[in-house]
């Protein structure tokens, strides 16, 4: 492969040293940019590159990376619209609803009032999500009223703005899992139930992997879950509701480390081969 390719990070996960070790093993030659040490030229193209693939942990630099560098004619995996749509919940959300795609009732409010009025609305309890975050972070059930009020007290008090927008969702018992698929461009390749005694089943917060079954049911929704976004190398996760599989959010870096060897997919060999192909297609 004579086309240019560098994978920008920032910490090193597991994910992005299999990764690592997948190119090698193919024998493609790519370069790291440490997102910390980059500086991307606004006046003209800086970095000599045909294609970049952005694994970097931070939604901001990942964003204004893919931004500049789409603007200076690179190829970025994701794109800008794909990172900025993946990366806010509220755009997220707006996506899949354009798209006629099942996921939870939501409410977004500006103060601390309307939020409360949007959860005694849907009843509590309800769930408070921040719009930019991720591994399940600031994420809080609220029971009751007297709750609600203390957590939105204290996302008003918060210097980012944003955590003065509320993003209010309906409470879902869910069977102690949901579901995670791993999309490489069109396919759904594999996917995990998450298991945990806690209500948010996220790995970061010690939920257990199992290999869940890709049924023509979840293949269809996580398809259209992942072309409501953009499309590309996303983690698309479900939960079990009692109207049927509804879509929580579609990630855009998403963590794949645990899940390999419960699915018995080479996951990162699959998402090499998709960048491979994207990389001729750009050259």
């Amino acid at each position: 492969m004579t086309t240019r390719l560098a994978v920008v990070t920032s910490r090193l996960r597991a994910e992005e040293r299999l990764l690592f070790t997948e190119l090698e093993h193919r024998g493609v030659d790519f370069t790291r940019l440490d997102d910390g040490k980059l500086q991307l030229s606004l006046a003209e193209a800086t970095q000599p590159f045909d294609l970049v693939w952005n694994r970097s942990l931070a939604f901001g630099r990942t964003l204004y990376t893919v931004r500049i560098l789409e603007s200076q004619g690179v190829t970025c995996v994701n794109s800008a619209s794909v990172v900025a749509t993946c990366g806010d919940k509220v755009l997220t959300s707006l996506a899949l609803e354009r798209a006629a795609v099942p996921t939870l009732k939501t409410t977004v409010a500006f103060t601390p009032e309307s939020a409360l009025a949007a959860m005694e609305a849907f009843g509590f309890p309800v769930v408070l999500k921040p719009v930019v975050g991720s591994w399940g972070r600031l994420v809080a059930r609220l029971d009751c009223r007297s709750a609600a009020e203390a957590v939105l007290e204290d996302r008003a008090t918060l210097g980012s703005w944003h955590q003065q927008i509320f993003y209010v969702q309906e409470y879902v018992e869910k069977p102690g899992r949901d579901l995670r698929v791993f999309m490489v461009g069109d396919e759904p390749i594999a996917a995990v139930y998450r298991t945990s005694e806690h209500w948010i089943t996220n790995t970061a917060r010690g939920a257990t992997v199992q290999n869940c079954p890709v049924t023509d049911e979840l293949s269809e929704l996580a398809t259209a879950a992942a072309h409501a976004v953009g499309g590309g190398l996303l983690a698309v996760d479900l939960v079990e509701t009692p109207d049927g599989l509804s879509v929580l959010e579609v990630n855009h870096s998403g963590e794949f480390r645990n899940s390999i060897e419960p699915t018995g997919v080479n996951i990162p060999a699959a998402m090499v081969d998709w960048v491979i192909a994207s990389a001729e297609h750009a050259s």
